[in-house]
């Protein structure tokens, strides 16, 4: 079995904040595989389902985001599942837009939610961090608790479908599978190939060999003609 959590903070006023892409992406992949019975539990509300054959629990905490290893560790507990069985989605500060990396351990980079959920269970859980930019070190706050913008949707809309869709991967190990077609799906189709340059001018003109000079007249109209323009006697 294997527990996937996505971090934010509950409240209605919260729902579209940046700081609540792991609720989001957490709530698409339940509509992808219809895992529908949600119910408050162990500090959360936590639905069990199947995806891909393996047996899954979605968690989000409902207990604040600086308190979300409370949760975390009662679900991890109860249901005896191991960190190396933990996927854990949230925002990351430090990636671009759209962006997302996986990773295993590490350190918590600032982020409330792992800061509180490391002690609890320890770092050998899977963490996927979904980009929302940085705005600079005194706007943080108000990034990270402010809503997506409308422009933002055509970037996390793809990034939210993508993460429900390809989850199966993670759920395999395949974590680099998993950010290749979320990436894929960001870009979006690629960019048309380049308009051909336009044909270079043809060189046959240039390519046929000279005609002989032709023969001057030297007398009639055009001689006269001639003899004027080029100093002619």
């Amino acid at each position: 079995m294997k527990l996937i959590v996505g971090l934010g903070n509950p409240g209605n006023q919260y729902e579209g904040n940046r700081h609540n892409i792991g609720f989001m992406a957490l709530d698409a992949i339940a509509r992808e595989y219809n895992i529908t019975q949600f119910r408050t539990k162990h500090a959360g509300v936590l639905a069990e389902g199947s995806i891909g054959g393996e047996k899954v629990i979605l968690l989000k905490p409902q207990t604040f985001m600086n308190r979300s290893g409370d949760s975390v560790q009662q679900v991890a507990k109860f249901y005896k599942i191991e960190p190396a069985d933990i996927i854990v989605l949230y925002d990351e500060l430090d990636l671009a837009p759209g962006k997302v990396r996986v990773k295993i351990g590490g350190g918590n980079g600032g982020h409330n939610g792992l800061r509180s959920i490391d002690p609890q269970i320890g770092l050998n859980y899977k963490r996927v961090r979904l980009g929302i930019g940085h705005p600079g070190k005194e706007y943080v706050t108000h990034h990270v608790l402010g809503d997506f913008a409308k422009a933002d949707k055509d970037w996390l809309d793809p990034l939210l479908d993508a993460t429900a869709k390809h989850i199966g991967l993670l759920l395999k190990g395949d974590d680099n599978g998993f950010m290749n077609k979320l990436a894929l799906a960001v870009k979006g189709d690629e960019p048309p190939p380049e308009k051909a340059p336009k044909p270079a001018q043809s060189h046959v003109r240039q390519a046929r060999p000279a005609k002989p000079d032709a023969k001057v007249p030297e007398s009639g109209p055009m001689a006269d003609m001639l003899k004027k323009l080029f100093g002619g006697n």
